[in-house]
């Protein structure tokens, strides 16, 4: 590990800076500068000081030199950025930018910027901040920024390719933002840990994969992308590029993690730990396929550390389709694959997209935002569209933004959400257009607008420093979202999933057959409250809540009507139970009696694809009994994919009743009298108890 920040203890020759004081003036020198024999004249101090030339009198008014100057901030396009949030300021690293409309070369950059996410400010605008371009972290594009509460780490990316530029050996760069000072953790291996490779293994730098992290969890992931001549040493251009299924995970320092074997108990340390998923589920099966610009979204609940989604991306030949979401349960590091429902997405590689909670957690909705189609190759198509991925119910809503002022096209530009609010920057657009400065756009993900204008709501709230939902705050994995300050649920959003601008979804899993987590996990779920503390929607782990008004206890109201109801319920279910075992009794009498009673021929075999008696049918799906789709995905006639509920079958008339529930009497006349003919079963009794009831009296 090299270390070009003023609190390391050791030097390494490259990195060395010196500084000679005279009377009123002080130099510092870059490393590789000769000494001038003017130094001679004062006093040498050596110091890791990643300050450029410098020629400053000790006077206020004097002019500073700086030979490693602040990064730009006025450019004609960027876009390959990487991007995150740490506690209200967003920093961009890297990718590429042009200064002009004729430059076709020399894009790639590792300028540094800020923008302050605790004021407001306009889009035409917004507070650049370029910060010192470092000497270390390389000039990359495609990577991603992890972002602890007090460090952000670079990961990955790939080099220039015009002009081409060799790769160094890997290292994860780290930002410590309280010192400004950059870290090299160099020659990172692999640790031993639950469905991953051997330990000792070295960690290669990719490029173009999808990125997240968790500061509540103190971790970071990057799932596929490539590998190539511009992103690994001695790659030469004769060697095809290969894409990726891989799943790397970075603990940060300090950080346990119960998926690696030596992190249990004990944290990880200084260099932090690395994981390289490979066998998680269904990852190492044919269906699972390599991936590159793609994206990740991380969703609390439904499991101990929260899931995570997989979305868009591809490769040279195949692009994923969003019909179908992978879904990484990151306790038990496990991949599935979920079923969606709605109208789909066209496939994309490069958009971008944030997560926001309902206050209650009833939801989450992904936003999703841009991004190209390659097909056909080299005529792109650039979307500007904006979709919703709604969990849990797996709902795809594309948003009506008609009559509004939206954004170019764009591939590879960077989305971060604070105070619900979602931050566009940069991103690849087309050709025709020029330039595009300052490139900045925010979209109100509660309004579902785009606004000329990011307005802070939180920047002066001190103990609200994630910008989380009021009754989510904390620093856990069952906190809230950062950055979901603020944010109500759409009204396209809960007409579709039930409850209100709060929450209270009524869907609380999947409207597709729900695959794990979702089959057996439930959501983190919070009690929001009005202004004058008066319940404004409650709820339970794997429930939805109940919307109520200001001054009155609606909540506790309809919980009592719902606990009177279940007790209804409760007691017509064990009257039920009752009457079918006083009729199962006779029936078995009945039997033992007569013999061999034409009662007991077994009927033809029983289908759900036929169907039966409407109500029964729609009972059974209801549970989860449905079946694959006979009509086949909509993506190519693949017929192993469970459709949503409308490409279900839904006949329901087959003249055909199974055991226990009697068919129709279509004469109009009344139940048969003759009921013992078939075997009763429980769910006949519930559903005509007066025939049961009479049956059993007689």
């Amino acid at each position: 590990m090299s270390c070009l920040g003023p609190n390391c203890s050791s030097l390494i020759l490259f990195n060395l800076y010196c500084s000679w004081t005279i009377p009123n003036v002080h130099f510092s020198l870059p490393p590789r500068m000769k000494i001038p024999k003017i130094v001679l004249l004062g006093r040498m101090r050596c110091t890791t000081n990643p300050v450029g030339l410098q020629i400053k009198r000790r006077t206020s008014s004097s002019p500073q030199l700086q030979a490693r100057a602040n990064s730009p901030t006025d450019v004609c396009k960027r876009w390959s950025q990487q991007s995150s949030i740490v506690n209200g300021t967003l920093y961009l690293y890297g990718g590429r930018a042009t200064t002009s409309s004729t430059q076709n070369s020399n894009t790639w950059n590792n300028d540094f910027l800020s923008i302050n996410l605790k004021s407001s400010w306009q889009i035409s605008s917004p507070p650049f901040v370029g910060l010192p371009q470092p000497s270390g972290p390389p000039a990359v594009a495609n990577g991603y920024l992890w972002s602890s509460y007090d460090s952000l780490f670079l990961y990955g990316g790939e080099y220039s390719d015009t002009p081409a530029a060799k790769p160094d050996p890997f290292s994860l760069w780290e930002y410590k933002i309280k010192s400004s000072s950059w870290v090299s953790h160099a020659n990172p291996t692999s640790s031993a840990g639950t469905n991953s490779e051997a330990a000792g293994q070295t960690i290669q730098r990719a490029a173009e994969g999808a990125g997240f992290s968790v500061p509540a969890l103190g971790r970071g992931w990057y799932f596929g992308g490539h590998l190539d001549a511009f992103t690994t040493p001695d790659w030469t251009v004769q060697v095809t590029r290969s894409y990726l299924r891989s799943f790397v995970e970075f603990t940060f320092p300090g950080y346990t993690n119960s998926g690696v074997d030596s992190l249990h108990s004990t944290a990880a340390g200084s260099d932090g730990a690395w994981r390289n998923i490979t066998n998680a589920g269904i990852q190492d099966t044919a269906g699972f396929t390599e991936r590159a610009d793609g994206l990740l979204a991380w969703v609390p609940g439904w499991g101990k550390d929260g899931i995570i989604l997989s979305l868009a991306g591809g490769t040279n030949d195949t692009f994923t389709q969003m019909n179908e979401v992978d879904v990484y349960d990151i306790a038990n590091s496990q991949w599935y694959r979920q079923s969606t429902s709605g109208p789909t997405p066209e496939i994309r590689v490069n958009p971008c997209a944030v997560v926001v909670g309902a206050a209650d957690g009833s939801s989450y909705q992904v936003y999703m935002f841009g991004g190209q189609n390659l097909i056909p190759a080299g005529n792109q198509t650039q979307y500007n569209d904006m979709w919703i991925l709604s969990v849990p119910s797996f709902s795809w809503i594309k948003v009506d933004m008609s009559g509004q002022s939206v954004p170019y096209g764009r591939a590879g530009h960077t989305c971060d959400v604070w105070d619900s609010q979602m931050v566009v920057v940069g991103g690849y657009i087309d050709k025709s257009i020029s330039c595009e400065s300052p490139g900045v756009y925010v979209f109100n993900t509660s309004s579902l607008k785009w606004q000329n204008s990011f307005n802070s709501l939180s920047g002066g709230l001190k103990d609200n420093p994630f910008s989380q939902q009021a009754a989510q705050k904390g620093a856990s994995e069952k906190s809230g979202l950062d950055g979901s300050y603020g944010y109500a649920v759409p009204e396209v959003v809960y007409k579709q999933i039930g409850g209100s601008p709060t929450g209270g979804a009524t869907i609380t899993a999947p409207v597709a057959t729900a695959v794990a987590p979702f089959a057996t996990g439930k959501p983190y779920t919070y009690t929001v409250t009005g202004a004058n503390g008066a319940t404004i929607t409650e709820t339970s782990s794997g429930s939805s809540g109940s919307s109520g008004h200001s001054g009155t206890n609606v909540g506790a109201a309809v919980a009592g009507s719902v606990a009177g109801v279940l007790a209804i319920v409760a007691g017509y279910l064990a009257f039920c139970a009752l009457l079918y075992r006083k009729q199962l009794g006779l029936y078995k009498a009945h039997v033992a009696a007569i013999g061999d009673h034409p009662s007991m021929q077994t009927p033809a075999p029983y289908s759900e694809e036929r169907g039966i008696v409407g109500a029964w049918h729609r009972v059974g799906w209801l549970a989860g009994r449905n079946k694959t789709s006979t009509e086949g995905s909509r993506w190519g006639g693949d017929s192993t994919h469970s459709g949503p509920a409308e490409h279900r079958s839904t006949n329901s008339g087959s003249g055909y009743a199974p055991p226990g529930v009697w068919e129709p009497n279509t004469d109009g006349g009344d139940e048969p009298e003759h009921s013992n003919e078939f075997e009763p079963s429980y769910w006949g009794v519930l559903l005509h108890p007066r025939r049961s009831l009479r049956v059993v009296n007689r």
